[in-house]
């Protein structure tokens, strides 16, 4: 028996400064997790997957990443997503120097 779906966003790398992004309901990028469409229906999962794969010259490694709905929207399941969220682990820089 196949896994139930579970909710997911649309992630990937953006190509020229390659800071985390993902895909809004409004076909645009954020680099903000709260902003990204939460998607609960497989079909469209892969199609929204298809559209942002279809975007070669904005985004690399697009892909569906697992979410839980929190109070203030989808929050990470998973510590790769955590970890790609909070920026470069090596020193202090980019998005970590303005926390």
């Amino acid at each position: 028996m196949s896994k139930a779906f579970t909710p997911k966003v649309v992630t990937a790398s953006h190509l020229l400064d390659g800071d985390v992004i993902y895909l809004t309901a409004e076909d645009t990028w954020s680099r903000r997790l709260e902003e990204a469409e939460v998607i609960e229906d497989e079909a469209h999962a892969q199609l929204r997957l298809l559209d942002a794969e279809s975007q070669a010259d904005v985004v690399v490694g697009a892909y569906l990443a697992d979410v839980a709905i929190g109070a203030t929207g989808p929050e990470p399941t998973h510590f790769r997503e955590t970890f790609r969220r909070t920026g470069p682990s090596n020193y202090f820089h980019g998005k970590q120097a303005g926390l």
